[in-house]
C-alpha cells in the first residue's frame, strides 16, 4: 500500500469528524449526569440514528444513573432503550459486555428480550449466568435479577444454570433461586432442592422449598427424607411422610 493509499484509508470522512471520534463525543455527553437536559436528549437522538453497535454501547451508559426530574429520566432512557433496539442483533455483543459490569441489569435485559427470540434470549441469559459464581459479591442485583429473568423461560439449560444458585452465599439470591427453579414445573429439581436444606439457615428459603414440593405434590427421594425431616424442624410445620410427599401440621416423621 502506498503513502497516498494510506493518507485516504486514515482521514476523516470529507467534512466532518470519522465516526469513531464522533460516537465517542456523544458517548461522553450522554454519560454525563452533569450535562444539560437538551444537550443529552440531542447526543441520545444522534446516537440512535447510527443504528450501530458502536452507537449502542454509548447509548448503554445512560443507564448507568438516574436525574431529576424522574419523568424526564425515564424519557432519556426510553429513547437511549429504542436506540439500541433498532441497531438490532448489532446491539447484542455490547449489552452483554456491559451485563458483566453492570450495577443493575434492568434496561439491558430488557433490551435482549426486544431483540432476540426466546431461544436466543435463553441461551443469552443463561450464558451470563454461567459468569456468576455463588460466593459472596458486593452487589448481588444482576445476577438476582438474571434469576429472575430465567424465571419467565422454561429449558433443562435454565434449570441446570440456576440451581446452582440455590446453595449462593446470599439469602435473597438463594430464594429467587428457588423461585425459578420450580417454575421450571420440572420433577429432576427435586434432589437440588432437598440437598439444600441441610445447610440452609433461612426459614424462608426453607419454607418456599416445603411449599414448592407440598403444592406440586413431588416425592422426596427415600434416601433423603430424614434428613429433610431434621432441616424441616424450624419450618412452618413443614415435613415429609412416609410415602416422600411434603405434609404440613402432620409432625415429624
Amino acid at each position: 500500500m502506498g503513502i497516498f493509499d494510506f493518507l485516504r484509508k486514515s482521514n476523516p470522512p470529507a467534512g466532518g469528524v470519522s465516526s469513531d471520534k464522533k460516537v465517542a463525543g456523544l458517548a461522553k455527553v450522554v454519560a454525563d449526569k452533569r450535562a444539560q437536559t437538551y444537550d443529552r436528549l440531542d447526543a441520545i437522538q444522534s446516537l440512535a440514528a447510527m443504528k450501530s453497535a458502536d452507537a449502542a454501547a454509548a447509548l448503554l451508559r445512560r443507564f448507568t444513573f438516574s436525574i431529576d426530574p424522574s419523568i424526564t429520566d425515564q424519557e432519556e432512557k426510553d429513547l437511549a432503550f429504542r436506540g439500541i433496539v433498532d441497531a438490532g442483533k448489532d446491539a447484542v455483543p455490547p449489552v452483554v459486555e456491559f451485563c458483566l459490569k453492570a450495577e443493575a441489569l434492568t434496561w439491558p435485559l430488557k433490551v435482549l428480550r426486544e431483540v432476540l427470540d426466546e431461544a436466543d434470549c435463553r441461551a443469552e441469559l443463561v450464558r451470563l449466568l454461567d459468569r456468576f459464581d455463588t460466593e459472596y459479591a458486593r452487589n448481588v442485583e444482576p445476577k438476582q435479577q438474571l434469576i429472575v429473568a430465567l424465571g419467565d423461560i422454561k429449558g433443562d439449560d435454565v434449570r441446570i444454570a440456576v440451581e446452582r444458585f440455590l446453595e449462593d452465599v446470599n439469602e435473597t439470591v438463594r430464594f429467587h433461586a428457588v423461585q425459578t427453579t420450580f417454575s421450571q414445573d420440572n420433577e429432576a429439581s427435586v434432589p437440588a432442592l432437598v440437598k439444600m436444606l441441610p445447610a440452609e439457615e433461612s426459614v424462608r428459603v426453607k419454607n418456599k422449598v416445603a411449599e414448592g414440593l407440598m403444592g406440586r405434590g413431588w416425592t422426596v427421594p427415600a434416601e433423603l427424607r430424614d434428613s429433610a425431616n431434621q432441616a424441616l424442624q424450624d419450618s412452618n410445620g413443614f415435613s415429609v411422610g412416609p410415602d416422600g410427599k411434603l405434609r404440613k401440621g402432620a409432625g415429624y416423621g
